[in-house]
Parts: structure tokens; sequence; C-alpha cells
């Protein structure tokens, strides 16, 4: 299922985007299926949020090298992202690793990153939502209100990962992005919605890209610790599930000139080890 706007006679930038990968299931199925996707859907750009890679709990330097090594040009996070001790220095040295970007100043790494493409170049932005979350971050809307302003004097190819949990926080983000930014995909939730379309200026919208983990699970979490937790209301050891991995993601088509996207389609696929 795809949304489309008026197609363009021009080229095309097509950018690849994978939801939150959880633990080692995900990992090994963006590791084996990367490749593969690229050349299926022709993707010339391709973005991985990792900040469950590591146990279903943040990132560690190791885990970001192998998946971008597997093809992803850049890797996202979200509020786990300081899960790993390891990886706050890290981030200093790599800057194709992305933290939120309204974190206060001072927190290690960037938020934002251009990169040159084959056909234009392509800004990356992490951004996290404050409601029902950490209610402490910078106010994500003028934040990147500011930020995108400034990025647009480099490139009109501007993806955003905004990771948040409340639908109507990230609905109104691309409301307010709309015509300003190439994509505005959701993350965190780890549930695919059915939502993806193409605003009327021009910004391809998804509330949830969904997530690259186990398909028997609850958002990627073994069942019965999660079963327990939920009935008898005690702390609980969640470890990551097991067996077939669903791989969630959205595949956004562009026309690198204007920035303007032409069309947003779901991608989903499954992985058996």
């Amino acid at each position: 299922m795809s949304e489309t706007a008026d197609k363009t006679t021009g080229e095309t930038f097509r950018i690849l985007f994978l939801g939150d990968v959880v633990g080692e299931p995900g990992r090994k199925a963006v590791s084996a299926m990367l490749p593969v996707l690229k050349e299926q859907l022709a993707a010339d750009f391709i973005i991985v949020n990792g900040e469950n890679a590591a146990g279903g709990r943040g990132i560690t330097p190791r885990i970001a090298i192998s998946l971008m090594r597997a093809g992803a040009a850049v890797i996202t996070t979200g509020d786990h992202i300081w899960d790993q001790k390891e990886i706050m220095p890290f981030l200093d040295e790599e800057p194709r690793l992305l933290r939120p970007v309204n974190y206060p100043a001072g927190a290690p790494g960037s938020g934002w990153i251009v990169l040159d493409a084959k056909k234009c170049k392509v800004a990356v932005i992490n951004l996290q939502g404050r409601v029902f979350m950490q209610p402490t971050l910078d106010n994500p809307f003028p934040v990147i209100t500011s930020l995108v302003e400034s990025v647009r004097r480099e490139t009109p190819v501007i993806f955003l990962d905004f990771h948040a949990e409340a639908t109507s926080e990230k609905v109104a983000m691309g409301w307010h992005l709309d015509g300003q930014v190439s994509a505005v995909v959701g993350t965190h939730t780890h549930v695919p919605t059915a939502d993806e379309r193409v605003l009327p200026r021009g910004t391809a919208y998804l509330s949830d890209a969904g997530m690259c983990g186990p398909v028997d699970s609850v958002i990627g979490s073994q069942i019965e610790p999660v079963l327990e937790r939920f009935k008898t209301m005690l702390p609980a050891r969640f470890g990551v599930g097991r067996g077939t991995v669903r791989v969630n993601g959205a595949l956004v088509t562009i026309d690198p000139a204007t920035g303007r996207a032409l069309a947003i389609e779901r991608v989903t696929r499954f992985w058996h080890e």
C-alpha cells in the first residue's frame, strides 16, 4: 500500500527507513535483509533506528558499526540512547549515529547530519517527543523549526525520525513541518500504523514505522514476563523474544531538486533464521 502525490518527470530519490531494531533477532534480520531490500526497493539511502538493538535497550559501538556495514547510512535512536554507557564517547566519534536533537546542550553527540548521496545531499534529523515521555527535554516544536530553517540552506531533502509516544504529538509534528521537510516518520511504539500519506505541501508522513523484532512477543519482549508484570504489577526482567522477525519500515520517494515527497509506502518483510 502506498500514498502518492503529484508525480514529476525528473529524477527521484528513494529513502528506506527501518523502525526500531530489537535485540539480536532484529539485528540479524536487518543485517541479512538490508542488501536484499536495497535492491528490491531501489533504495538510494538507508536509515535505521537502532535504539533497542542491544538486548532491547540501547545500542553499543560494535552494534552500530555492524548495522552501518550492513548498509545503514545513518542510525537514529531515542529515549534508550543512554542505556549502554559505552555509547557516550562513541557518539562524539561517529557522527552517523544520532541521538535526539532536543536533549540539553552539552549532551554527547549530535541530533542531525547532512551527507552526500549519489543524487543529492541528504539531511537526517532525530527528534524526541515529550508527551508521556521525558518532559524535561527541550520543546521539540521550536527546536525543529529553528534547525530546519538552517538545514534547508544546505539541502531540501530532509528526513525526520520523530521518536514519540503520543500519536497526537506525532500528527501535529507532521502538519507543523508540512512543506519544510521531505518526511516525518515516527518511531518508539514498535507498532506500525496505517496512516501513511503525502501531506498537501509535500511532506511524507507516517505515525509509526513499527519495529524490526520478533513477531511472537510484546513489542519485542518475551511474552510471559510482560504478562506477569501486567497481572501482578511486580518488577520483572524482560528478555527479547525469539523466532520469526518482522522487519517494518517505510520507503519514501522524493524529488531531490525540491525535497518534496512524491510517495510513501509501508515496508513489511519476514525473516526466519
